[in-house]
């Protein structure tokens, strides 16, 4: 069965993502992974950490100490006072056979991310078993895994709708200026250098925008992100003398008033009539409400974007369900191809002892028969030989992936 397969996690849902680092392998360890592996006697190794969550998925057949989790913890983070480590070994969880293969396809599917449908997690997956491989860590277990959760992931997305309509408030956003008619050829005017207009501008790049100007209090700080950008920057101070014109304007700064007036717009506009679209992502709104009422706007405000974000993550709830339903059928599959794997492990053997039996025939028990034959004969016997050899392997392991598999439903029955 799958009984080999646990993992220990800490993970956003059981602690403060602040403590995860308590559980990671920093960089600097990097044998610690393989000592871990030869210290705990694991067959097979599997350790991914990310944004939300710390994960070890070992390969062990036996019984599991009940003091694994600190014993690790200490291995890896022995600087850790004795309060620390019983606090986060409290945090973390250890699951067993199906539930440990249930929760990698959960993750990998995003139903426990901090964002709902996020499909970062599958790349994340496919790095981090890429580093274990090349670590020797990883062996025939957890490359079967891996490969079938990777493949549980993508039914997942493409069977529901679970990383559908966007969460991020800054998509949404840049999905409504699109959608207002904001093109890459426009020009953008934005207000503000911190995390929400950087999270904005990545959009920005990867939709080709490129006549965009930055403009903020810090002017270093707006010259950073211009730069990023592929833009300039214009000092804050002098935004009233700013001759350079925009069709989208983006807003988003830490002041607690206006700062966008009607005035200062105005000027912004430098006597074009034409309709411009005006993004406010900031919390309180940073542009006057005369504004949007007195000038040809189309106004795209941060409570509005929150309010369909809330939307679109009770409609990702719902696929949650959906998903949960696809990946105990997929619980299920992944039992019958580790069975049938096992099988084709065990009998790996038999095609080689096979060859070697039709080898000896020839070369010595039937030599100076098949010596006698003419050539065309020879060819003929090789030829039976090869087609027997084929079916001499397959028969046995057919017939021993149809017992496994009785085995199997016979046990499921019982249980």
């Amino acid at each position: 069965m799958l009984d080999g397969y646990h993992i220990i996690t800490l993970t956003h849902r059981d602690a403060p993502l602040q403590a995860l680092r308590y559980a990671v392998v920093e960089d600097g360890q990097a044998n610690m992974l393989p000592a871990l592996k030869q210290r705990f006697d694991w067959k097979e190794l599997f350790y991914l950490a990310t944004c939300n969550r710390v994960m070890y998925l070992f390969y062990q057949q036996g019984p599991i100490s009940e003091h694994l989790i600190p014993e690790v913890l200490r291995m890896v983070r022995p600087e850790l006072s004795d309060a620390q480590l019983q606090t986060t070994s409290a945090q973390m969880r250890l699951l067993h056979g199906t539930d440990a293969v249930q929760h990698l396809f959960e993750v990998a599917a995003s139903m426990d991310s901090l964002v709902l449908g996020e499909r970062e997690i599958v790349r994340q997956l496919r790095e981090a078993y890429d580093r274990n491989h090349a670590q020797g860590l990883t062996g025939d277990h957890m490359r079967l895994l891996l490969r079938f959760t990777i493949e549980t992931a993508k039914e997942v997305y493409s069977q529901t709708g679970i990383g559908e309509k966007s969460l991020s408030v800054v998509a949404l956003a840049f999905s409504a200026m699109l959608r207002a008619g904001v093109s890459p050829q426009d020009r953008i005017l934005m207000l503000g250098a911190g995390e929400t207009n950087t999270l904005f501008g990545r959009f920005l790049t990867k939709y080709g925008f490129k006549n965009i100007t930055v403009s903020n209090r810090s002017y270093e700080n707006g010259r950073v992100l211009a730069e990023k950008l592929g833009g300039k920057a214009v000092l804050f101070d002098a935004l009233s003398e700013y001759a350079g014109g925009f069709d989208a304007l983006i807003v988003c700064t830490a002041a607690t008033q206006a700062i966008v007036t009607p005035e200062l717009y105005a000027a912004l506009l430098q006597g074009d009539a034409g309709k411009k679209v005006v993004v406010d992502l900031s919390v309180p709104h940073n542009v006057a409400a005369q504004v949007v009422e007195n000038f040809n706007v189309e106004y795209v405000e941060i409570e509005g974007l929150r309010s369909v974000a809330e939307e679109h993550r009770s409609f990702r709830e719902q696929e949650c369900a959906k998903a949960a339903v696809l990946i105990q059928e997929r619980i299920y599959a992944y039992r019958d191809l580790w069975h049938e794997r096992q099988v084709e492990r065990a009998m790996a053997h038999i095609p080689d002892e096979v060859r070697a039996v039709k080898d000896r025939a020839i070369q010595e028990v039937f030599a100076k028969d098949f010596a006698a034959l003419d050539p065309q004969a020879q060819a003929t016997v090789l030829k039976m030989l090869e087609y027997m050899e084929k079916k001499c392997v397959a028969i046995p392991i057919k017939a021993a992936k149809a017992i496994a598999l009785r085995g199997k439903k016979q046990t499921e029955k019982v249980g």
